[in-house]
């Protein structure tokens, strides 16, 4: 484990190890004190799809405590939809040949199939939305092209939900697209049956002042393939909770995100991966930047190696980057292990401010300071960026991400 802050972060990471009703624990925040968390603090701890069984937060449970709860719209409460503002989001998918698209009522089997919500936001969601779309890849089938899903909000735009089911042997890219003013809860579900292949890149490109809180879910078979690249840049409050459940041996998550926060956002992603099958193996990298007063990010990465689970390999890793004073990135690793069968399990976290001997090295060849700075933000987030693997839309949030350090220059 390894955990590095610098002034205006906080990093804590913690791995308990449970085995044989023994616990060793530890932790280690870049501050060099010594933080303890339970064995059993990690996110998952009530799965319903009535919202009447989570009670409203207050701020001070586990999951809740980053999260300013008086700027969620009352989309944590029950009040969101009582003065009549609920609507609907505008949902259009382009879809290649053989991709089947339906718009199906809350009675289709398929709506939940992949879990039951995790937080009272997720229940509420689910439990609110009227109209579900589900996207259907058949056995065997790999169009070549992706599935574009485009979410436009308004300003009052209340709940959605999303299945896509990738049947066997199918291999699929799905791009979901966000923007436009909302207060948005939603549920995405992502079913890979065995030995087929998702990959999926979520873009929060939400207009200032807009809400969302999504929350999604990927229920991998057999050596199934799930790769999530997560990029969230707009919206004023943006709080994402992806979790991965493996239901068969040989299943394989990767899961990646950057985030930009600029002054007053709030953007924080919450990862759980529950190992609970043997030999399965997942990697999570996620980058954050922030620039200005009051950006805010929160990262939680918490990975549970169930007793069942021999053979696991897994790895987490967080980075963030403070480009301004007055920006705080807090991080979070959690990794609890119950057993001792294991291929190899990590985690690392780090926050700070840009690298001096870059930025020297950079001048020194007779590059100006603004296109120094650019070029090292470049490089930090390129890694990340390249795992979308279609190359305009690498260039479009590349030019988003410069776009917005351009503004703190």
């Amino acid at each position: 484990m390894a955990s590095a802050n610098n002034s205006g972060s906080t990093t804590a990471g913690s791995i308990a190890v449970r085995e044989a009703g023994a616990r060793d624990e530890l932790a280690g925040p870049g501050t060099g004190r010594m933080v303890s968390q339970p064995a059993d603090a990690r996110q998952i701890a009530v799965a319903s799809y009535d919202v009447d069984d989570f009670a409203v937060p207050n701020g001070r449970e586990e999951d809740w405590r980053f999260t300013p709860l008086d700027r969620l719209g009352g989309l944590h409460d029950g009040t969101f939809g009582k003065a009549g503002q609920l609507g609907s989001p505008t949902v259009e998918v382009d879809a290649p040949s053989g991709v089947v698209v339906e718009t199906v009522g809350r009675d289709d089997a398929r709506v939940g199939k992949a879990g039951a919500p995790v937080d009272r936001v997720a229940a509420q969601a689910f439990s609110s939305f009227e109209k579900a779309t589900v996207v259907t890849f058949p056995r065997e089938l790999a169009p070549g092209e992706p599935v574009v899903v485009r979410t436009r909000g308004t300003p009052a735009t209340g709940f959605g939900h999303l299945t896509v089911n990738v049947e066997a042997f199918a291999e699929a890219v799905v791009v979901l697209d966000h923007g436009g003013k909302a207060v948005y809860a939603d549920n995405v579900e992502f079913l890979v049956a065995d030995g087929a292949r998702l990959t999926v890149v979520s873009i929060q490109d939400w207009d200032a002042g807009a809400v969302h809180l999504g929350h999604h879910v990927a229920r991998l078979g057999r050596d199934a393939t799930f790769k999530s690249v997560v990029v969230t840049l707009g919206g004023a409050l943006v709080r994402l909770f992806p979790r991965v459940v493996f239901d068969a041996p040989g299943g394989d998550a990767s899961l990646y995100g950057v985030y930009f926060a600029d002054s007053g956002q709030h953007l924080e992603h919450r990862l759980f991966v529950d190992h609970d099958v043997p030999r399965c193996r997942s990697h999570v990298t996620y980058k954050g930047a922030l620039q200005g007063a009051d950006a805010r990010t929160v990262w939680i990465g918490d990975v549970l190696i169930r007793a069942a689970a021999e053979g696991t390999d897994t790895y987490e890793l967080n980075r963030n980057l403070l480009l301004t004073d007055g920006a705080r990135a807090d991080s979070v690793p959690n990794l609890e292990i119950e057993t001792g069968e294991i291929a190899g399990a990590g985690h690392a976290s780090a926050t700070g401010r840009f690298d001096d001997e870059q930025l020297f090295y950079l001048q020194a060849r007779g590059i100006p300071a603004d296109e120094a700075r650019r070029l090292v933000v470049r490089g930090f987030f390129a890694e990340v960026v390249a795992q979308i693997g279609i190359p305009e839309l690498e260039a479009r949030l590349m030019t988003a991400i410069e776009a917005d350090l351009e503004a703190s220059v």
